[in-house]
């Protein structure tokens, strides 16, 4: 079935997106203030080449936290760009997709200014779609999308929405695509005048997606390189049950912090008046645990945990909340305040599971984490060693000695290797419905 499936894919024809030698994508390599590592230029080959061709492409991208996936897709939408294309760059969180929008604009410098006085030339515009946007900004995002005056269009789950109308859709990028569900992956490629390019990207691909790149659904390119001066990470696993070793564990932010550190707590739900997770930046529980994490007991939560620290463990250092519920404004000038170093300790949800860069922090704290997947324990580890100091994620569990949570928690502790994280997950719980909608996690 997969292999008919593959069949029909080649027998759609799209709108080949060939290099241009004097086109933005040109502009852009001129201007970067680094070199690409040998894997980005080896993969932006494989794309180059077969977005190139008249038949859509489906890649998977499989990299490490931090191995530069996102400069790749980069480079692949400013190709498109160059064909009169537009290229959209989908994140599952308000957070990730507008620290995208920051970050293309950051990179393109001015090559993200077409409109403005002064801008070059080769120009074209970045435009952010998210749920909470307000009636005016969204209309205008619209628009441009639809006259095809914007080239780069990131967004949230408020891209799959019917009123989005693009010009001319070539390329889709979907990060972290294992917070996406099977039938909002492929609303967008509905979108285009013809079957637009797709390259989807993870560190560690969930099971389902395993199983479509061993059918031949998909094909992959991995990054297996890391960005000079990334730090090791060191993960540890701190049973509840031993109150000495969680002494130790708050002990540790409290030494990090010390040495001019910050540090992460994180938590699976939000909590207050007996909710679940809430808002579209938290899962209230992953399904990606595993049955044998539906322990009868509460799970940790924000609200909860956070007074307890202040009056508690973490006393006297700047400690604040992070999660979903909160408006998004409240959100970013919360991320802000921490990357500028005026907040030690961020109490979040899985709000800050993908994106999210300060190179300060160097210590999380997972609480209850059995209760969240293979893939959320190591995206979420990959937001603290991302500077010159060595990196420690500690992670806290009432799961018994022996049991399934725990060997799937010591598994994690045991390697960085996202591809082998990802294995170990698809022997756990298996590869989910391939044929159909459902997938496992």
């Amino acid at each position: 079935a997969l292999a008919q499936r593959r069949r029909e894919v080649e027998a759609l024809a799209t709108t080949p997106r060939s290099q241009r030698p004097d086109g933005l994508l040109a502009a852009f390599d001129a201007d970067l203030p680094f070199p690409l590592t040998t894997g980005q230029r080896e993969v932006g080959k494989t794309i180059a080449a077969e977005i190139g061709r008249p038949v859509p492409m489906h890649r998977l991208l499989q990299g490490e936290v931090g191995s530069g996936k996102t400069l790749v897709a980069l480079r692949a939408m400013l190709t498109v760009v160059d064909t009169g294309g537009q290229a959209v760059l989908l994140a599952p969180t308000e957070t990730l997709a507008a620290q995208h929008s920051r970050s293309l604009r950051e990179m393109l410098g001015d090559l993200a200014r077409a409109g403005e006085l002064g801008a070059d030339h080769r120009a074209t515009r970045v435009t952010l779609v998210t749920g909470s946007m307000g009636g005016r900004a969204r209309r205008e995002a619209l628009a441009e999308i639809a006259d095809g005056s914007t080239g780069l269009v990131v967004g949230t789950h408020a891209l799959l929405h019917d009123e989005v109308i693009f010009n001319d859709l070539g390329l889709i990028v979907v990060d972290e695509q294992h917070r996406f569900g099977v039938e909002q992956r492929d609303a967008l490629r509905a979108r285009g005048r013809r079957p637009p390019h797709l390259l989807v990207m993870t560190a560690t691909p969930i099971p389902r997606t395993v199983a479509m790149t061993v059918f031949g659904d998909l094909e992959v390119s991995e990054l297996t390189e890391l960005p000079a001066g990334r730090s090791p990470i060191g993960t540890f696993v701190v049973p509840a049950s031993q109150r000495s070793w969680t002494d130790r564990m708050w002990g540790r932010i409290r030494d990090e912090v010390a040495a001019g550190h910050q540090a992460y707590v994180v938590c699976p739900r939000i909590g207050a008046g007996g909710e679940d997770g809430g808002g579209e930046d938290d899962p209230a529980e992953s399904s990606a645990a595993g049955p044998d994490s539906r322990a009868s007991r509460p799970a940790a939560t924000v609200c909860e945990v956070l007074p307890l620290l202040v009056d508690g463990e973490l006393a006297d250092l700047r400690v604040e909340p992070l999660h979903g519920r909160l408006a998004p404004g409240q959100r970013e000038a919360t991320m802000n305040r921490f990357a500028a170093g005026e907040v030690d300790v961020l109490v979040a949800t899985t709000v800050i599971e993908v994106g999210v860069n300060v190179p300060n922090a160097t210590v999380m704290v997972v609480l209850d984490a059995d209760r969240f997947g293979v893939s959320q324990l190591h995206q979420l580890r990959g937001r603290v060693g991302r500077g010159t100091a060595p990196g420690w994620c500690l992670l806290h569990t009432a799961a018994e000695p022996g049991s399934p949570a725990w060997e799937r928690l010591s598994a994690v502790a045991a390697t960085s290797d996202g591809a082998k994280l990802a294995r170990l997950d698809l022997a756990q719980r298996r590869e989910g419905d391939v044929l159909g909608a459902a997938q496992s996690g």
